[in-house]
This record gives structure tokens, C-alpha cells and sequence, in this order.
């Protein structure tokens, strides 16, 4: 569904994407791990056509992605994306959200509309706050909305960008779980996290990034467990505990 051939990227003098090739397939969970700074936010951005690429090339969906390509709305529409910051309108409710781009962008009918948004509302547990503004739904509340809201375009891939980083502990599960349903149910993604116990249960593969490489890559108990690459035992271990004794700061800081 989504194949990533030797793809560059720089900002300026900054490399961050040096030469990365991966494919996912239909139904696949693909979780991308790494140290902040590896280029795994970008390298999402590149394949939803938020950002441009100066080598190599992403095929999604059967078409080249280009960032400016007249028809690169349309590849966003099939390729949904949930970032890290809810990016919710203030001044609409819960359901006008999820509402508003079936009906702006695919011209769809008010009442068809409702109906779909209510239905992804009750889907990720929010049925009774449709009428909640952003401000009065916990974090974890508004991401779920988020993620409602880019299902309301019947993606066929979703892309998720660190959901849980800006959410305190308490309320990351809840997020996780509507992830679970949607991988059981079988959709494509990609997601970048810093929550090994996610990898490890629902990724069909993991990939580790560093200094815009994938360092290593396979299945997400093999890597998790028992990674061969030095990089990725060391970022694990400083990220998980152990013979590296990092603080949790430490750790945290290392998830990017």
C-alpha cells in the first residue's frame, strides 16, 4: 500500500532523512522507534505530501507523492493523520469536528454527515460529549476526536505522530485502546511512539531510526526483545531501564 524507496530530506545543511526504504502493506501496523531528531515525524510528513523530498521517491496508494502535485489533497483525503497536538477548532463542538470535513472537502450532506460523525464519536467512546467544546474534554478526550475526525474521511492508511506525547500517563490508555480496535479491524498504519507495550502488542513490524537511517527492522518482538543492532539495544535499554541506568528524564527524553 505504501512503498518508500531511498528517500532524502533536508532542511538547510540538515540532512534528516538520509536514504530511507521501507513498504508497508494493506493491514499492516508499522510503529517507527527512535532518539529525538531521527527524522521519524518528517519521514511521516513526507508521506502524507506535508512536506517535500529531494531523492527517492513514496509511492501510497499507487500514486507518487508529491508534495506539489494539483492532486495531492486527494491523496490526504485516503491517507488520514493524527499528530501529537489535537489541532481541534475551539470554537466547535466535538461533533461539528468531526462533521467538518466530509462536508467542506467531500461535499457530503449535512445529515449524512451527522449521522457518520456520531457513529465515530460512539465509535471511540465519546457519543455523550458531541455537544462538548475542546476546552472541556481532557486530552486524551480530544485526541480521541481527533482520530474520529480524520476516520470521517474513510481513509484506507492512517499515520499517527507521537498521539500520546503531550498526554498526561493517566489518560494515554484510552487513546491506545481505540488504536488497538482500529488495527484489530484492520487498518493500515503507521505510527511513530515512544510506547514499546503498544509495538510489542499491535505492530507487525518495527522499524528503528537513527540520525535519519533505519538502523533496524523486523518483527516487533524480534527487535523489542532481542535487537541485534548496538543502537537499538542501547536506545532500548535507556528507554525501558537496565544495565544503562538512565532516570526516567533520561529515558524520556531519549523517545523522541
Amino acid at each position: 500500500m505504501i512503498e518508500i524507496r531511498d528517500i532524502h530530506k533536508s532542511f538547510k545543511d540538515n540532512e534528516v532523512l538520509k536514504g530511507v526504504t521501507t513498504s508497508v502493506a494493506e493491514g499492516q501496523v508499522v510503529c517507527f522507534i527512535g532518539p529525538s531528531g531521527s527524522g521519524k515525524s518528517t519521514l511521516l510528513r513526507c508521506i502524507n505530501g506535508f512536506e517535500s523530498y529531494e531523492k527517492g521517491s513514496i509511492i501510497a496508494l499507487g500514486k507518487k507523492v508529491d508534495a506539489q502535485a494539483k492532486d495531492i489533497n486527494e491523496l490526504r483525503r485516503s491517507i488520514g493523520m493524527v499528530f501529537q497536538h489535537f489541532n481541534l477548532f475551539p470554537h466547535r463542538t466535538a461533533l461539528e469536528n468531526v462533521m467538518e470535513g466530509p462536508i467542506y472537502v467531500n461535499r457530503e450532506p449535512r445529515a449524512s454527515a451527522r449521522k457518520k460523525a456520531v457513529d465515530l464519536l460512539n465509535r471511540v467512546g465519546l457519543g455523550s460529549k458531541c455537544d462538548a467544546y475542546p476546552a472541556q474534554l481532557s486530552g486524551g478526550q480530544q485526541q480521541r476526536v481527533a482520530i474520529a475526525r480524520s476516520l470521517a474521511m474513510s481513509p484506507k492508511a492512517m499515520l499517527f505522530d507521537e498521539p500520546t506525547s503531550a498526554l498526561d500517563p493517566e489518560l494515554v490508555g484510552e487513546v491506545l485502546s481505540v488504536m488497538r480496535a482500529l488495527a484489530a479491524d484492520g487498518m493500515t498504519m503507521i505510527v511513530v511512539t515512544h510506547e514499546m507495550s503498544f509495538a510489542r502488542d499491535v505492530a507487525d513490524r518495527v522499524c528503528f531510526l537513527h540520525s535519519g537511517r533505519i538502523v533496524e527492522e523486523g518483527p516487533a518482538a524480534q527487535v523489542l526483545s532481542s535487537p541485534t543492532e548496538s543502537k537499538t539495544q542501547d536506545f532500548l535499554r535507556r528507554v525501558l531501564g537496565g544495565p544503562s541506568k538512565s532516570s526516567p528524564s533520561q529515558a524520556m527524553q531519549s523517545c523522541g
